[in-house]
């Protein structure tokens, strides 16, 4: 089997800076491109993609790598119990006519700044969008804690706390504390989200799960593993599971 190449964007982050040195420790090789343009040598070479949607998408038909993300729709098929609040799936068109308060999040890229807006015609960018960008809908409420999952075939491969009353919960020494029963907590509820044969999962993706106020455990959002941050998960396993989050196309 060949060796995989990491493929990295132009822009340094801490985390493209992690994942060059699991690949190095994995023994893999590592290319950071410095524009959106895929050199000669790397045709044929078995690569996977790590960066923001826009320039994975851009580079992954070149690269023959078929990008595997969850629907952007799946967090509305979910059973009722995984969400534990209203949650919809529409178009930007739809949505522009919304006029109570509201979290509104573009469904499938980061076209505009996830957030609680006081209606639809207050999400910034709405002129310069398609009518019909899905979006998703969902009723405001309160997460006292977020958890970031890297899941790999249905298994747990990653767990880090992600956000803690709000806040991005990196520490000061650039690492992201939380105890061991929280983390326990949160991979319990993981765990049995994982087992649940009515929730349909993608061979590998990013799930953020969470205690939201007055109403427990459920799942916040899900996300491609290859464009997902990596907060503090363990580094090397992140880049299993953005391996499996990249296949061949011809696989």
């Amino acid at each position: 089997m060949a060796t995989p190449v990491l493929i990295l964007p132009p822009r340094y982050t801490p985390d493209s800076i992690a994942l060059w040195h699991a690949a190095t420790r994995a023994g893999w090789r590592s290319e950071r491109l410095q524009q959106w343009r895929v050199p000669d040598w790397l045709h044929g070479e078995r690569c996977v993609i790590y960066g923001e949607p826009l320039f994975a998408h851009a580079i992954a038909p070149e690269l023959g790598v078929r990008l595997i993300e969850p629907d952007a729709d799946w967090l509305v098929h979910l059973p009722p119990a995984c969400v534990r609040r209203d949650v919809r799936c529409t178009t930007l068109g739809e949505a522009r006519t919304v006029n109570t308060r509201s979290f509104f999040k573009c469904a499938d890229e980061k076209s505009f700044l996830a957030d609680v807006y006081a209606c639809g015609n207050d999400i910034p960018n709405i002129d310069v969008l398609p009518a019909d960008t899905l979006v998703l809908v969902a009723e405001p409420v309160r997460w006292e804690q977020e958890f970031r999952c890297f899941v790999r075939e249905r298994t747990l491969e990653a767990i880090s706390i992600y956000i803690r009353d709000g806040e991005v919960a990196e520490g000061r020494e650039k690492d992201w504390p939380a105890t061991e029963e929280e983390l326990a907590a949160a991979t319990d509820y993981c765990q049995s989200l994982l087992a649940d044969p009515a929730v349909h999962l993608p061979a590998a993706l990013v799930i953020d799960v969470g205690i939201m106020a007055d109403r427990g455990w459920a799942v916040v959002e899900a996300n491609p593993a290859w464009g997902s941050g990596v907060c503090g998960c363990s580094v090397d396993a992140v880049l299993r599971v953005i391996e499996t989050a990249c296949p061949p196309q011809d696989a």
